[in-house]
Formats: structure tokens, C-alpha cells, sequence
């Protein structure tokens, strides 16, 4: 199975995939994760994405789609992943097309989180909560001005994508306001 997770920062989509890692035997590819790996490890291309998300803007297509496309060649990742934060722009959403086409691979499924947006500031400042309650670190972009950066960037350049994918009848929309066993259920039933 090859599925994409949309949906703005601070829905559920992190919370779903790792459900979905249990459930379907598959990795979570969140390039999120990947960009924070080449960040801790100081890389080039993780200074430079450190600079850009710690203001809550999003990173190059042209670092993303490289991080996507080595990653999907990964063994774990042979009989199929889950796409969480990927893809940001229609661009992107045109590029993993072209890059699954090259390798005789299509996307199974699209599943949009839709969630109210005032709701979402509460989500993450709980998140945040959360985190420190448990002697965590909170992420640099999980405050509420970069949020706010983050989902003005989000409607600009993400919400599009759900068009795209809307087109080619792989797009089903799940209620991600909802308690999280009533989102997963939705999500299971449209992948059934």
C-alpha cells in the first residue's frame, strides 16, 4: 500500500501514520523526521533546512524529492510506505507521480485530514504541553508563531494538492476533528 497523509501542521497525521505502520506492515516516511535526522546530523542540507524550519518555512522541492526518492528504494519501504508531510505543493505532487511512474509503482490512496483551524492552535500548544510533561524537547516549529507561519504557507501552497489528487479519484476526506478512534476507523473504511 502507497498512501499519502494530507492535512494541515497539528492534524493527526503523525498520529494516524504511526497507526497505520502497525496496521499495514509499512513505513512512515515523514519528511519531517527525515529533514530533523539530516539536521541533527549537521549536514549541508540539514543547516540549510534547519534555517528554514526553525522560521517555519518549508524546505526546497529539490531537497524533499531527493530525500523521498532515496528513501522509497529502502528495503522496508519494498512493499509499499505512507507519505506524512509529502507532498507540500502541487509541484511535488507531480513530482512523486513522475518518480513512481519511473518505477512501475502508483500512489494507492490520498486521505485529507480536514480539521478547523482554530482548533488547531489548542492541538499544538497541548502538543508542546505534552512534550515537556514528559521531559521532551519541543520542536523549534511548535510554537505558536511559527504555527501560524506554517498554516498560512500550508493554505497557500498544500491545501492545492488536494485538487490534484481530487482529479485522479484517489482523494478520500476523513472528519480529523473527530476523537482518534473515529478518524482511524474513517481512514480504515477508505482504504478497505
Amino acid at each position: 500500500m502507497k498512501l499519502i497523509l494530507l492535512g494541515p501542521p497539528g492534524a493527526g497525521k503523525g498520529t494516524q501514520a504511526k497507526r497505520l505502520v502497525e496496521l499495514l506492515n509499512i513505513p512512515q516516511l515523514s519528511t519531517g523526521d527525515m529533514l530533523r535526522a539530516a539536521v541533527a546530523a549537521g549536514s549541508d542540507v540539514g543547516r540549510k533546512a534547519k534555517a528554514v524550519m526553525d522560521a517555519g518555512g518549508l524546505v526546497s522541492d529539490e531537497i524533499v524529492v531527493g530525500i523521498i526518492g532515496e528513501r522509497i528504494r529502502s528495503d522496508d519501504a519494498r512493499s509499499g510506505f505512507i507519505l506524512d508531510g509529502f507532498p507540500r505543493t502541487v509541484a511535488q505532487a507531480e513530482a512523486l507521480d513522475h518518480l513512481l511512474e519511473q518505477r512501475g509503482l502508483k500512489l494507492d490512496r490520498v486521505i485529507e485530514l480536514k480539521v478547523d483551524e482554530a482548533a488547531l492552535l489548542a492541538r499544538i500548544e497541548r502538543r508542546a504541553a505534552e512534550t515537556v510533561a514528559a521531559g521532551g524537547t519541543v520542536r523549534a516549529d511548535d510554537n505558536p508563531e511559527a504555527f501560524k507561519v506554517r498554516l498560512e504557507a500550508y493554505r497557500a501552497q498544500t491545501a492545492p494538492v488536494s485538487a490534484y489528487y481530487a482529479r485522479s479519484g484517489r482523494l478520500s476526506a476523513v472528519d480529523g476533528m473527530a476523537p482518534v478512534a473515529t478518524v482511524a476507523a474513517a481512514i480504515d473504511a477508505a482504504l478497505a
